[in-house]
């Protein structure tokens, strides 16, 4: 009789994902049900100088092999297992020479500091002079570039920096940096390059065959722009600085992981990773196919749910995406399969909302008591203020519910401007209702309130979308702020909308692990891998009392009228001036 030995350890498929934020390196490895296997992050640095804000290249990579190392050690993950990887990071710029040594992009001249990163406005006035021209290609990034967009930020390190201008050899996104340092193939996203470059999607699209590679020849960059607003010399090289070659997210790039990349990362050389995504568009494939049990009775023939969909990526910043089948442009930037491939991306944002929560917390007399009450419970200064609005709203018979104990207190929430659907990067927060009181309570008040002006920027946004052709009735929430339960119930009642909160909390991450489960040939194509990696948790509903509603409605109209008293005010103050 002959017996055949079973392998004890049977070879699992495990899909890395890696995503850069703002102040740290995550990674997180995803098994083929896409539930989470492990993860881990690393700090990293970051220069603050008034509208300067700068990072390192070389300390973000560092950072990232130190994630990845202790995310497999963690989850018991082999190098072997590990079937394909994926990148995503903040839209920030990075500056590298010939031999891909970082560039200085600060005025201190520190050779470390070659990232300009994406909340970086030292470059609004380049970005109103490059609007001042009304290119064709700005009608695909709401009529206007951002400064937290990459034609402004280059052409202010061209005007200010010329020495570092004449040796950069490559300008990259960080998540297309990534990519390229992995495997020494600079073939940048469609995602990065539409959504923060001016290439244009569409045309990219037109020109695509079955006969033609994915990875091809870029073709949707607009040289009279780049010319006309003095980037000229961008063009040159067929665009090699700022990209040759553009390709879907998740295309597979050079021959993956290379000898020294792979050593660094503790994984085995020639593991694939695919093209990347900006971080919270990575949030956006790992959670926009998450179904609810409503929405799996919806028949084949019923509208494409994915189209009645939109995503919150809610961390530093917020970012709004949904897609479309048609072209319903309008907003901050976007464009024809930026995220998922064959659909229309439309992208909003909130520059400041998990920033804005804790600028508003922190400086606060009553901050450091706060901070002691919330180490002393082993609780978050959230989870705290949150048990004090309860506990104000049963004290208070005047307040029927939570939400209505800031009657007096409203704000508008642009302390970093307004990126969407205004796009005024000169919009100012407001705080209307202040008092002489410097409470625990009061600031849960101007906690609370924040996160409602918040909402009411994201139902401004819906509004806005929806009146351009999307047809939105779902909200899908990831990130950090989406951990907290009157954030995320604060939205629902405010936009009307259910939010669907994915089953897995680390959205961003399963969407960069999705990149490289496509690049790994695992799935036909991105939307196919999000079918089946992506999953829904806990469904959030508006409240059911007409009360709030009506409550809410007569706040978001106050929220609206303190934006236009901004504008009033500005025109008063220029006119005295002039």
């Amino acid at each position: 009789m002959t017996t055949v030995e079973l392998n004890p350890f049977p070879s699992r498929s495990v899909f890395l994902g890696v995503d850069v934020g703002t102040g740290s390196a995550r990674a997180g490895l995803f098994d083929e049900s896409g539930k989470l296997l492990g993860s881990s992050s690393s700090p990293i640095q970051i220069w603050k100088d008034g509208d300067c804000v700068e990072q390192s290249s070389t300390d973000i990579w560092h950072a990232v092999c130190a994630a990845v190392k202790s995310a497999c050690s963690l989850a018991n993950v082999s190098d072997v297992e590990v079937k394909g990887i994926g990148f995503a990071a903040t839209c920030s710029l990075v500056a590298v020479d010939a031999e891909g040594s970082p560039v200085t992009v600060s005025w201190s001249g520190d050779s470390r500091r070659n990232i300009i990163v994406w909340m970086d406005h030292r470059a609004v006035k380049q970005a109103e002079r490059i609007n001042s021209f009304n290119s064709p290609v700005l009608q695909y990034c709401g009529g206007g570039v951002s400064p937290e967009m990459e034609p402004p930020k280059l052409l202010w390190v061209k005007e200010n920096l010329q020495e570092s201008w004449s040796m950069v050899y490559k300008w990259m996104d960080l998540s297309d940096w990534l990519s390229y340092r992995a495997t020494g193939d600079d073939t940048r996203s469609l995602c990065t390059t539409v959504c923060k470059w001016t290439y244009l999607g569409h045309a990219h699209m037109q020109q695509m065959t079955e006969k033609v590679s994915r990875d091809m020849e870029a073709c949707g960059w607009d040289d009279e722009f780049w010319e006309e607003i003095g980037l000229g010399d961008l063009v040159d090289g067929h665009h090699s600085k700022i990209g040759r070659s553009v390709a879907f997210p998740g295309h597979p790039l050079g021959n993956g992981l290379t000898a020294t990349a792979a050593k660094e990362l503790g994984l085995l050389a020639g593991t694939p990773v695919g093209t990347s995504l900006i971080d919270a568009h990575a949030g956006g494939v790992g959670v926009m196919e998450s179904k609810s049990d409503s929405d799996s009775l919806k028949k084949e023939s019923d509208v494409d749910t994915l189209c009645t969909r939109m995503v919150l990526v809610c961390g530093t910043s917020t970012c709004h995406m949904a897609v479309s089948r048609e072209n319903c442009l309008f907003l901050a930037c976007g464009g024809l399969s930026a995220m998922v491939p064959e659909y229309w991306l439309t992208e909003g944002g909130q520059s400041a909302t998990g920033a804005l929560l804790d600028h508003i917390i922190e400086n606060h007399v009553a901050s450091p008591r706060l901070a002691n009450q919330a180490a002393s419970q082993k609780v978050s200064v959230f989870k705290l203020l949150n048990n004090i609005l309860k506990s104000m709203a049963q004290e208070d018979t005047s307040s029927p519910f939570v939400a209505a104990l800031t009657s007096d207190m409203h704000i508008l929430p642009d302390f970093h401007g307004n990126r969407s659907p205004v796009a005024d990067p000169n919009s100012k927060g407001v705080v209307f209702g202040m008092t002489l009181d410097t409470s625990e309570k009061q600031l849960a008040l101007l906690y609370l309130a924040t996160v409602q002006g918040i909402a009411y920027g994201t139902r401004h946004i819906v509004e806005h979308c929806n009146a351009h052709g999307h047809k939105i009735d779902t909200l899908l929430a990831c990130g950090g702020l989406s951990k907290n339960p009157l954030f995320i119930q604060e939205h629902a009642d405010i936009v009307g909308c259910p939010i669907i909160l994915p089953r897995e909390s680390e959205s961003v991450l399963l969407g960069a692990a999705i990149l490289g489960a496509v690049a790994a040939k695992s799935y036909p194509s991105l939307h196919d891998a999000m079918k089946a990696l992506n999953a829904a948790g806990q469904v959030v509903h508006p409240s059911s009392d007409p009360k709030v509603k009506k409550y809410h409605d007569a706040k978001y109209r106050i929220f609206r009228d303190l934006y236009e008293q901004q504008l009033c005010h500005r025109s008063i103050i220029a006119q005295a001036l002039a």
